[in-house]
């Protein structure tokens, strides 16, 4: 019997339970039914004379902004593309998948996309864009990974869009990783407004979905556009840039007050920028949880406790500060389980779409 910690507030103040909640194994490539979870994980936003942990001042925009701050991607434009059907994949039990490309920044991007089958809404299908977490670039493929999770999202009515990003698979760019430079970001950004030009797509019932890397991508888009109606958020990367700088080595050697590797983006960031305690402000700029008093919509986060590749005290984290900013947010953590979530992969995705169902669909 695994325990799901739920945590929600009461009146003024913030009370944390633990609620017994009985799940089965299940694989993500192959899930299973589990039972219905017996409590319901949500929160309400903190009154603003509760004490909480208070969220990071909005950051002064500096005279040449980095590309990676908040604001400077902000006054980006993401015109996104129509999106050209590639060619048809097999279907799903109720929906058609398709083989997309789109533009973003002139390069050619392709994604997964799927469309239900049946008579579609007088306003279009709802839409879920879908952020993979970190595959090697060189061994990704779209057709591949996630297979179980875009089905039961979209079995469930909506049109899944799974971008691969730049330089994954067929798309043209380079991969540069999500960290130190805002392209992955860009990406979605792009394939959020190429979704919404898509004849069959409702443009005004769009969520995200993103996994560990994903998670951070989601949170950034969130915090940059307002297309965005809800976001759900499994073993997310979602700390602020102080703390995955300080706060984030992953396996049972790692030590949290480390220094930086030689050039990793960190050392590079530290050296051109300053720390956080001289550059408070560059820090603060590019970090989306600085900006959660502006994002687009409430978010749904899940993380397993014995997860070492992202810290769940970087979804714990988050919650507070979404909390703190007035946001409605809802955090399920999952006792014993990894960074997938496999064991309760079925009440996850369970809990997942039932969320994507109140606030997009």
């Amino acid at each position: 019997m695994d325990k799901t910690k739920l945590y929600f507030r009461a009146t003024l103040l913030l009370a944390l339970f633990l609620s017994a909640c009985g799940t089965s194994a299940a694989s993500p490539s192959a899930p299973t039914a589990d039972p219905p979870p017996t409590a319901f994980a949500s929160s309400l936003p903190l009154p603003t004379d509760t004490a909480a942990p208070t969220s990071t001042p909005l950051p002064t925009p500096t005279p040449t902004p980095h590309p990676l701050e908040i604001e400077a991607m902000r006054a980006r434009s993401y015109p996104g593309s129509d999106i050209v059907i590639e060619r048809e994949l097999d279907p799903g039990v109720n929906y058609r998948r398709y083989y997309v490309s789109y533009l973003s920044e002139g390069l050619k991007i392709y994604a997964l996309m799927t469309v239900p089958n049946g008579e579609k809404p007088p306003s279009g299908w709802p839409v879920i864009v879908f952020n993979h977490g970190y595959i090697p670039p060189q061994v990704y493929r779209t057709t591949e990974r996630y297979v179980a999770y875009v089905d039961l999202i979209a079995r469930s009515g909506y049109i899944v869009f799974r971008s691969d990003y730049r330089g994954h698979d067929q798309s043209e760019g380079q991969a540069r990783g999500a960290y130190s430079n805002p392209d992955y970001t860009i990406d979605v950004l792009n394939a959020v407004a190429s979704v919404k030009r898509y004849p069959d797509a409702d443009p005004n019932r769009i969520g995200m979905w993103g996994h560990s890397m994903g998670g951070y991508i989601t949170l950034r888009s969130m915090v940059i556009s307002p297309d965005i109606k809800a976001g759900v958020i499994w073993a997310g990367v979602v700390a602020s840039y102080p703390d995955l700088l300080y706060n984030w080595r992953r396996g049972p050697a790692a030590s949290p007050d480390s220094m930086p590797r030689p050039g990793s983006w960190r050392t590079t960031f530290v050296q051109q920028y300053g720390s956080p305690e001289t550059n408070p402000e560059f820090w603060n700029a590019i970090s989306a949880n600085s900006y959660l008093s502006e994002i687009s919509g409430p978010i749904q986060l899940h993380h397993g406790t014995a997860d070492t590749d992202v810290p769940v005290a970087f979804s714990e984290t988050l919650f507070y500060q979404m909390l703190a900013a007035g946001q409605y947010v809802e955090l399920y953590t999952y006792e014993g389980d990894n960074h997938n979530i496999s064991n309760s992969f079925s009440t996850a995705m369970q809990r997942t779409i039932e969320f994507f169902d109140r606030y997009v669909k």
